[in-house]
């Protein structure tokens, strides 16, 4: 089979070597060349996710429109030229986030299992104008880890376990954005979308030995996304480098027509992320190292935390140690997430085509009840309990609760901090330290940063060894920076390797829109 002169079956067998851990520029170049197509490539990963993802079940279908938008973007680079450098990338979104095609969004729930979004999500809009293939929705923890206090991270009861790919079945995958971790791990597609209430992009990107970046909230849209915490939730990049996670939220940044965007000091108010991706960047930046989060570190984590330290140290960063955050001791209340996540839920739920299963938070409890033999493997604890334990919180009491959570986590926390001590970033290792940031509604970028040979027991069963990553946090707006920093890092570096899979042979079924074939048999 060929393509504009390519043969398909030549790149499945032959291509591995470049296409395996391919960045979006070097796809690019290869495309200008006409050494690549889109086509090819999303038949590339196509064929991968067949062959590979039985075992790892990171995605839960794939466009079956793909193929054909991919073609017409190959037509239109030919007549008119390329859009950018998401030009015919193929982009895989987690399955809360809404997609106006043959798509379904779900948030991992078989109430929603059939359900079509009336219109893209703001975000999704963005790339597909930037010339982006939608490859398909990515597994996620159901209902972003809202469901069930003992669900493991990364099941639904749609699209089943996702599992690491560094080792599936042993190491903890992190979530909520599991899917989307995986299969960019594991090379099933360039790039992916995960979103971020509380840690769900960067633990997951932090045990999958990939960048993670959640954005400052606000910075991009929510509009489309299901909701958990609406003053939290945001959508954010994951990719096997920096810039590629650069590239993509520069698409994804801005709400409405009025983007909002980054200057190369990390301020709102210019275009381009990639700005400062200097290997010198980092030289002369004050990082401090906040020694509480790093007290529940086993003996290995605290050495490749130890080492990255030294090696940013090497670089030319300055580094205050120790440093302290006046809130890292507070005591979170969760009056913030009872308020916000039965009314947000609601509001969606409420705004579905009357042929949908559920219009509320109550009818999916009673819904998962009745279809419990499916929906209920791990119960659902804490979608009951939010069901109805905010319903005595006033208005009044919430948004005390917001502003004070703000402030402490963010004037009284992470400002403070880089205030007092002259910061320019603050270094957290792996996904600690998530949820001060994700109350003040500040950015994080996390970088691969090496692997674990030992390991301790994580909940369900899990060792944490394996990949881990090193976080940068700062003030609102500061991805410029952030990624800067992480760029110096990451190339002085290079700790990303990428898994070793042997073909899956589950028996599961992939779904492409409405149709569900038998994955590939090894």
């Amino acid at each position: 089979m060929k393509n504009n002169g390519l043969d398909i079956e030549s790149l499945v067998q032959d291509g591995q070597e470049w296409l395996i851990e391919a960045d979006i520029t070097s796809i690019q170049q290869q495309m200008a060349q006409g050494s690549l197509t889109s086509m090819l490539l999303v038949h590339w990963y196509l064929e991968r996710i067949n062959r590979l993802d039985g075992l790892l079940r990171s995605v839960l279908e794939v466009n079956p429109d793909a193929l054909e938008i991919a073609t017409r973007l190959d037509k239109e680079r030919r007549d008119t030229g390329s859009r950018g450098p998401l030009h015919g990338i193929p982009v895989l979104v987690k399955d809360n986030i809404g997609t106006a095609d043959k798509l379904h969004t779900s948030a991992g729930a078989l109430a929603l299992a059939d359900c079509i979004a009336a219109e893209d999500a703001e975000l999704i809009t963005r790339l597909r104008a930037a010339g982006a293939v939608i490859l398909g929705k990515a597994n996620m923890t159901e209902w972003a880890n809202f469901m069930s206090p003992s669900m493991w991270a990364g099941y639904s009861s749609r699209g089943g376990l996702v599992l690491n790919p560094y080792g599936p079945g042993e190491l903890f995958i992190g979530g909520s954005s599991s899917g989307s971790a995986a299969a960019v791990a594991a090379n099933l597609v360039t790039v992916a979308v995960g979103t971020e209430t509380s840690g769900s992009i960067i633990s997951p990107a932090a045990h999958n030995s990939l960048v993670g970046l959640k954005p400052t909230w606000g910075l991009v849209s929510n509009k489309g996304i299901i909701p958990g915490i609406g003053s939290q939730d945001s959508a954010g990049p994951m990719a096997r480098t920096v810039k590629d996670a650069a590239l993509l939220l520069n698409v994804m940044a801005g709400t409405g027509e009025h983007p909002l965007k980054a200057a190369p000091d990390g301020t709102a108010g210019r275009d381009d992320y990639t700005a400062c991706l200097k290997v010198g960047y980092v030289k002369s930046k004050r990082i401090g190292i906040p020694r509480f989060y790093y007290q529940a570190l086993d003996a290995e984590a605290l050495r490749m935390m130890e080492s990255a330290i030294a090696d940013l140290r090497e670089l030319g960063a300055e580094i205050i140690d120790p440093v302290e955050l006046p809130c890292q001791n507070a005591e979170w209340k969760p009056a913030i997430l009872q308020y916000e996540f039965k009314s947000g839920l609601n509001r969606y739920l409420g705004s579905l085509p009357e042929a949908a299963p559920v219009h509320s938070l109550q009818e999916l409890i009673d819904f998962n009840q009745q279809h419990s033999e499916q929906t209920l493997k791990y119960g659902q604890g804490t979608l009951e309990w939010l069901n109805t334990s905010g319903d005595d919180i006033t208005e009044q009491q919430y948004l005390e609760q917001l502003q004070t959570s703000r402030s402490l986590a963010g004037k009284q926390g992470i400002d403070y901090a880089l205030k007092y001590y002259g910061l320019d970033a603050i270094l957290f290792p792996g996904d600690h330290g998530c949820e001060v940031a994700a109350r003040a509604g500040y950015p994080l970028i996390t970088v691969p940063a090496g692997y674990t040979l030992d390991g301790i027991v994580a909940p369900g069963g899990y060792l944490t060894k394996g990949p881990q990553g090193v976080t940068f946090c700062a003030s609102a707006h500061s991805e410029a920076m952030l990624l800067g920093i992480a760029y110096s890092y990451e190339q002085a570096t290079k700790h990303r390797r990428p898994p070793v899979l042997e073909p899956g042979s589950a028996g599961r079924q992939i779904r492409i829109g409405d149709t569900a074939i038998p994955e590939a048999q090894t």
